[in-house]
């Protein structure tokens, strides 16, 4: 036993070695079936006490209690993060292809861009869609077929197009990295375990999300370009002064006082103004909707506060759209001055025989202040509404333009934009020092956890549009688990039957060392944190009908020493010595090849050559060392080996 003491140390090592590392694996798979038992539970409770309880809000309330009861215990997620990953296709999950608007990101760099611009961009991102070229190479060709220099909008006068062709594509590059990082950081902020993100060509970045539960959430996540903006609200005077040239204007019966003799007087007040727009109400009153529609059709959507508290208008989530369509027209685009525009809120602020109702703000088109300035961001409940809220807290230098801004502004109202539309316009009480300010709206914690992650992760560079989109649910995930260990296992005793029958006694043996280079794969891949995948069992498979393959090479090797004469433990020396060069040739172009598909592919082909290099690996270690000590143990105990 003495000549085997170090082989079965070595031996006895790696299965111990590798159980351990499965442990964590045994543990939260235990867990997760506890978990999933007690939700199970709760979900028939829920719907016994509530049947009409929507699937968003069931999803929330299970999602709020499988949280509780994961953290109620650290070992759980601790065990968790040790366990063996589970890919996209293996326990559910997203996967998105994302492409940064480079044409979005060249109109920010712009300067001073017209019409003329606007007209090459527009071409350029309809090229970009069907084109290979990168979108700062079609712009600069669209502006030189036109001769024009590419200074006019970019860089300065003394640069070439070429040196600004190289910085435009310096910071397209920087923005795909940037959005990497970023995307990245509120992933991890999220919470998802083992997401890949990596980078497709020059602008696009694919996202696998395993175990996402929630779809919606995930793509605010990814897309969220995280534009803070504090803009102040409009006076309801001039607001709605500019409403009702807004109305005229729909109606056809604007008249431009600076251009025409008007019956207003030159020295006609707002208050002047705002008093003909309420006596206009009040002598239609007796009008249907539709002859109300036609004289007032903003007025008709935009419904004004009947108790005259705001100008703030109201429109039913059906209207929304189509008053949009009426405020970007050219001609009411002409009577809204260039400082002010209108945005709508975040959320419905009440919902009107099931038809939700949103806000329509009228406020300053130059924010006062950005996000830029924020430096941490935490979601928690207010004691005074009960409501969920974003603490923000800001650099020294938000701090101080922050209480310049608030302290100038006293009783007026400061709308917080968020990506475009509005999530609170609080009325500032007194001046507001030390940087710290507060969101609310949010419909609930978990939506205001998620803005407070994209607000402390940072704004994207560009906004990032989704090109494809494919989800894999947790039933099919587990079909495919499912599948897979079948495969395996059929795999595993179809080769075993073959090796028992043909080899005999010495096939029991191949088919024992099997089990160890499965173990032994299923043990890397928990040590080393690496995900297992739908190829990957597929890897592990082929790497079963591989490991037999060396076996093979030296049962043969045995059996021509055997005919010569030789006694058998000579014979499975020479064996074991002679098919070394063969097994070892065989397998090493194999995992070169191996190799090159897991530096050159991606996604499932990655998964596939990992867990094949790791099994050539395994199935050597098992047939050279296992093996080998398994037959000379057996030959020195005058045990009969058996080759057919």
């Amino acid at each position: 036993m003495k000549e085997y003491r170090f082989r079965l140390i070595l031996i006895l090592g790696a299965v111990v070695l590798s159980l351990y590392l499965l442990y964590p694996t045994y543990v939260n798979y235990n867990n997760q079936k506890a978990i999933s038992k007690v939700v199970a539970e709760k979900e028939k409770e829920i719907k016994a006490s509530n049947p009409q309880i929507s699937a968003d809000k069931l999803d929330s309330k299970l999602k709020s209690i499988e949280d509780s009861l994961k953290n109620a215990d650290p070992s759980i997620n601790k065990m968790k993060l040790k366990s063996l990953k589970l890919g996209l296709d293996l326990q559910g999950g997203m996967r998105v292809v994302l492409e940064v608007n480079t044409g979005k990101l060249l109109e920010k760099l712009a300067k001073n861009p017209d019409d003329v611009f606007k007209t090459v961009m527009k071409e350029s991102e309809k090229e970009a869609t069907v084109s290979e070229e990168s979108m700062v190479n079609i712009v600069a060709k669209k502006f030189a077929a036109r001769g024009i220099r590419l200074s006019r909008y970019f860089g300065n006068i003394r640069q070439t197009d070429s040196e600004i062709i190289s910085e435009l594509q310096k910071d397209a590059d920087d923005a795909v990295t940037r959005a990497m990082e970023i995307i990245r950081n509120r992933v991890d902020q999220y919470g998802v375990s083992e997401p890949t993100i990596q980078r497709q060509g020059s602008r696009r970045i694919i996202v696998e999300l395993p175990g996402i539960a929630r779809e919606e959430e995930a793509k605010q996540l990814l897309q969220g370009t995280a534009l803070l903006e504090f803009k102040l609200v409009k006076d309801p005077e001039l607001t709605i002064s500019i409403m009702k040239k807004i109305d005229d204007v729909l109606a056809g019966t604007y008249v431009d006082s600076t251009k025409s003799d008007s019956s207003l007087a030159k020295g006609t007040t707002a208050k002047t103004k705002q008093s003909k727009v309420a006596s206009t109400d009040t002598s239609n009153k007796q009008l249907s909707a539709e002859e109300f529609a036609a004289k007032h059709p903003f007025f008709a959507i935009a419904m004004l506060d009947p108790k005259g508290k705001s100008a703030d208008a109201y429109v039913k989530g059906d209207d929304r759209d189509k008053l949009q369509l009426m405020l970007n027209r050219p001609e009411v685009q002409q009577v809204i001055p260039n400082n002010i525009q209108f945005v709508f809120s975040a959320k419905p602020i009440a919902n009107q025989n099931g038809q939700p109702i949103y806000m329509l703000y009228c406020v300053n088109k130059n924010p006062e202040l950005t996000g830029g300035v924020i430096t941490n961001a935490v979601a928690t409940i207010s004691p005074e509404t009960n409501a969920p809220i974003v603490n923000m807290e800001m650099n020294s230098d938000g701090a101080a333009d922050w209480a310049r801004i608030t302290g100038a502004n006293i009783g007026k109202r400061i709308a917080i934009i968020l990506d475009g539309v509005v999530y609170s316009a609080p009325v500032v009480q007194n001046k507001i020092t030390g940087g710290r300010s507060q969101i609310s709206g949010s419909g609930d914690l978990q939506e205001a956890q998620l803005l407070a992650i994209v607000l402390k992760a940072g704004a994207l560079p560009a906004p990032v549009d989704i090109i494809e989109e494919r989800t894999v649910g947790p039933s099919l995930g587990q079909d495919s688990i499912n599948n897979g260990f079948n495969s395996t296992l059929i795999g595993f005793l179809v080769v075993s039957f073959f090796m028992i029958v043909y080899y005999q006694r010495a096939g029991m043996i191949a088919a024992g060392s099997l089990l160890f280079t499965i173990l032994f794969i299923l043990g890397f891949l928990a040590g080393f944190n690496a995900t297992l995948t739908l190829p990957g069992i597929a890897g592990i498979i082929l790497t079963i009908g591989m490991a037999v393959d060396a076996n093979v090479l030296i049962y043969e090797r045995i059996r021509e020493e055997m005919e010569t004469g030789k006694t058998l433990k000579a014979s499975v020396d020479s064996g074991f010595s002679k098919a070394y060069s063969a097994i070892i040739d065989s397998n090493i172009t194999t995992f070169i090849t191996a190799v090159i598909l897991y530096q050159f592919g991606s996604g499932p082909v990655q998964g596939f050559a990992l867990t094949l290099m790791i099994g050539l690996g395994a199935s050597l270690f098992s047939a050279l060392v296992i093996a080998k000590v398994t037959f000379d143990y057996m030959v020195a105990k005058g045990i009969k080996v058996t080759i057919g």
